[in-house]
């Protein structure tokens, strides 16, 4: 494979940017914030902004991700070749710019919001918004999503389309798999089998919790991929364990017990009547993903898979930053916000 001999500046590159992230023994730094100020100051030490509430939230956190994002592009780009598994995730960004475009035109409106810029990967030509079309035309989202788009106006139910923007989106990243040699997609492989499991689960809890979807109508939402998950080829189905939790009741921990992912499950309180909350569990699976990162990124050095884990590293900082400031933006102290989130800082 011709990035092996650049495997090595690719992972020094990650690792000057992991040591001066916000994870590991620095996330202490972020506790006891009591202003989003400060926390745009400890952030941006020489690049803080002087703004009220309200917009300050807003550049702060367009700020983070395009601050990420560029920290993402210098280590893919170490590749002259990048792997293809690598500029999905990048391609993440993308995609989730695509749905705020989407959620934004069924909103009626004529804004563009924020979108990233992912350089020569970049292929939605998000200048032509709110012309869903000319946005789309010649790129993987032409076919794909060209008939419900037409159809999009105030009201309308997105949940199908998100569904099949995360399908597709998964289906790249599994299907990249097999241009890495067996030892360095191993640890890749494993941690994707069970993130798109766990984002099956929190599909399925949402859809049944929030929108009260049918066990038949939830089961089309999910992402039914078939992987090895281990050198041995062992093969996993990675709907299995949320389709399992499609017959368990959403008011009985008890029933839950032995199902694969129930320790993510909020747990019963006294004299309070339990129901499953999807927060509570996706922040729970978040932690674990975060933790499988960690240590694939430091068991496997110079490897695809190690900047892989980087990537998603760089994510789950994001999205702590992210929240943290939302939550100092309505008042409430960042180890609150860490408590809600189940980080321990």
């Amino acid at each position: 494979m011709e990035w092996i001999n650049d495997g090595g500046y690719a992972y020094a590159k990650a690792s000057w940017f992991i040591g001066k992230s916000f994870l590991g023994k620095k996330i202490s730094s972020l506790a006891g914030l009591h202003t989003l100020g400060e926390l745009d100051r400890l952030i941006f030490p020489d690049h803080y902004r002087d703004l009220p509430g309200k917009e300050l939230l807003t550049d702060l956190e367009h700020r983070i991700t395009n601050r990420n994002v560029r920290q993402i592009l210098k280590v893919v780009n170490s590749y002259p070749q990048p792997p293809k598994l690598l500029v999905r995730m990048l391609k993440s960004y993308e995609y989730s710019d695509l749905k705020e475009c989407i959620r934004h035109i069924a909103g009626g409106k004529n804004d563009i919001p924020h979108v990233c810029d992912i350089g020569r990967f970049k292929s939605i030509r998000f200048n032509e918004y709110p012309d869903i079309e000319a946005m789309l035309k010649k790129t993987e989202f032409e076919h794909l999503l060209s008939r419900e788009l037409r159809s999009i106006h105030a009201g309308t139910d997105l949940t199908a389309i998100e569904a099949k923007l995360d399908y597709r989106f998964y289906q790249g990243l599994v299907e990249s798999l097999s241009q890495l040699s067996e030892d360095d997609r191993d640890v890749a492989q494993r941690l994707l089998a069970d993130e798109i499991s766990l984002r099956n689960c929190v599909w399925a809890l949402r859809l049944r919790v929030y929108y009260q979807k049918s066990e038949l109508e939830t089961a089309k939402y999910l992402m039914n991929f078939i992987i090895p998950v281990n050198l041995s080829q062992k093969r996993a189905h990675l709907a299995a364990e949320a389709k399992a939790s499609l017959e368990l009741p959403l008011d009985v921990r008890q029933n839950w017990l032995g199902w694969r992912w129930e320790r993510f499950l909020n747990p019963e309180e006294a004299a309070v009547h339990w129901t499953a909350d999807p927060r509570h569990f996706q922040n729970a699976a978040s932690q674990y993903i975060y933790h499988l990162a960690f240590h694939g990124f430091h068991s496997a050095p110079m490897s695809v898979s190690a900047i892989f884990c980087f990537i998603k590293l760089i994510q789950f900082e994001e999205d702590l930053l992210t929240s943290i400031a939302e939550g100092l933006s309505l008042g409430l102290e960042s180890s609150l916000v860490f408590k809600m989130l189940e980080v321990s800082p």
